[in-house]
């Protein structure tokens, strides 16, 4: 889905024109669809599409200079193709006319057609500043902040200053002042905006505002799945400049339920191995990007299992996996029960957005008992800039890509590490990768370690913490570790800026 106007409108004429364009006489023409084309002295055409590379322009006199974003690579005697398939770099086109009469006329026609593009003028942007190796601000200001300017758009800059501020943020925020909601960091100022906006009393409304990520952090799956889905380059530059477009897609989003807590995910789970890793190598930070590959290695050495039980409804064509069971009461309601100043049990209400209106009674559920290695719940495709654990993943299918590995050699276990770069470890038969519109995990203690549980980790986040050492901990952690966790998907619900 993207916000721009129809392009194709055939009443409006081709303008035609003899100019000097970066300083040599050019024969010119600017049609409807936004296409500008001229033809050089030496006999080759060259062109601009506004839509595609276009930024905004200025007009001073004769002279219309014409701000772009152009693919490096694009060749300057060829007409064609994609500019931005690979890297961008800026760079400007002078147009110089034969009268100002002239100028204000393709001018003006410029503008009409920027302006029929939908693109986002108003943002709210949202910066972590100590997230990933906290260059965050350096980034805005000699990435973004440039792009942004040369295309005209303004914004609110808010930084945030302590862990869910960004949820604060947006949860009072007024929605009608921008025209989107943009994240500077990692993923997890992001997942913080969408449980923000979920949390508010008019999410409905609140949930349909734009979103846009640009990596600025230790994490990036959003920003990495969303360019490589297009076939961009990866970079900051393009992220910023996917925004600048403004063209937007669905996106699923997941709720993550226990009892009466909820959680709104929209990148993954994990539980296991993973999420050992992603949490338990923090302590190692100062190691820079290697902490992962070193703490992975160790991981894989001391291996641990977990008991368990995962139950799961599966997507068409994955009814053959697990086990069946028999399974009722999965419904997700839209209200809650509340509770007085007095203590005594109200009236039932709406409390923000309560998870998907759908029942899942009827569904055929089946589960997979443990022990398990790694069990990974994945709502797109990328989890950084560097791993890809569900390369079948969509934004808005309505389901999400299940990853489980129950027994799996340490050798053959070092060897899919180090495939997940391109998603290729999913092939192995130790993998069982499979999508279900929900799940449900059901955590068990570490085998060997009755005392000694798992890391149940959401987005970047501990929800859940098993080991007992950690006991004085559980009651900051938003669920108990033990009890089911269940995972349901509402299609589409968010939208956010894509590059296509």
């Amino acid at each position: 889905m993207a916000g721009t106007a129809d392009k194709t409108e055939t009443s409006v004429p081709t303008l035609t024109e003899r100019a000097r364009i970066d300083g040599a006489p050019a024969k010119a023409s600017l049609a409807a669809d936004g296409t500008l084309r001229w033809i050089s002295g030496d006999g080759g055409e060259r062109c601009l599409a506004l839509e595609s590379e276009g930024l905004g322009l200025d007009v001073v006199g004769r002279r219309i200079t014409i701000r772009a974003f152009v693919g490096a690579l694009k060749g300057l005697s060829s007409c064609g193709g994609r500019g931005g398939a690979g890297k961008r770099v800026r760079r400007d086109h002078v147009l110089e006319m034969p009268t100002e009469e002239l100028a204000s006329r393709w001018s003006d026609r410029m503008r009409a057609y920027f302006d029929s593009l939908g693109r986002p003028k108003r943002l709210l942007i949202i910066i972590n500043p100590f997230g990933g190796n906290k260059s965050a601000l350096k980034i805005f200001d000699t990435e973004i902040k440039p792009l942004l300017a040369d295309a005209d758009v303004l914004y609110t800059l808010k930084e945030t200053k302590y862990q869910l501020h960004a949820q604060e943020i947006v949860n009072t925020m007024d929605l009608l002042k921008y025209d989107g909601i943009v994240c500077v960091s990692g993923d997890g100022v992001l997942v913080e905006v969408v449980n923000g906006l979920l949390h508010r009393e008019d999410w409905d409304t609140a949930i349909q505002v734009p979103l846009g990520v640009i990596p600025a952090g230790t994490g990036n799956g959003m920003a990495k799945s969303l360019l490589d889905a297009a076939g961009e380059f990866y970079s900051v530059s393009n992220a910023t400049f996917s925004i600048i477009r403004g063209y937007r897609r669905t996106l699923d989003v997941v709720t993550i339920s226990q009892e009466k807590t909820k959680f709104f995910s929209v990148l993954m789970l994990t539980w296991g191995l993973v999420a050992d890793i992603d949490i338990e190598s923090e302590k190692y930070r100062w190691m820079g990007s290697a902490r992962l590959d070193f703490y992975s290695l160790l991981r894989i050495i001391n291996l641990r299992k977990y008991h368990g039980h995962v139950q799961f409804v599966p997507a068409p064509g994955y009814e053959a996996y697990g086990e069946p069971i028999n399974q009722t009461n999965c419904c997700s309601s839209n209200t809650v029960l509340y509770k007085d100043d007095q203590g005594d049990e109200a009236n039932v209400r709406p409390c923000g957005y309560q998870g998907p209106a759908v029942s899942l009674d009827g569904c055929e559920w089946r589960s997979i008992d443990g022990p398990f290695i790694s069990v990974w719940i994945n709502n797109v495709p990328w989890a950084g800039e560097d791993i890809m654990p569900a390369p079948n993943a969509k934004f808005s299918d309505g389901y999400l890509d299940a990853v489980i590995i129950k027994e799996c050699p340490k050798s053959a276990l070092l060897s899919l590490m180090l495939k997940m770069s391109d998603g290729s470890y999913c092939k192995s038969p130790h993998v069982v990768y499979l999508k279900v519109k929900a799940f449900r995990l059901e955590p068990g203690k570490q085998v060997g370690h009755p005392t000694k549980g798992g890391i149940i980790d959401s987005d970047g986040e501990v929800i859940a913490r098993g080991d007992d050492v950690h006991c004085e901990d559980q009651q900051q952690n938003l669920m108990a570790y033990g009890p089911p966790i269940q995972m349901t998907v509402d299609q589409g619900l968010a939208t956010i800026f894509s590059p296509r």
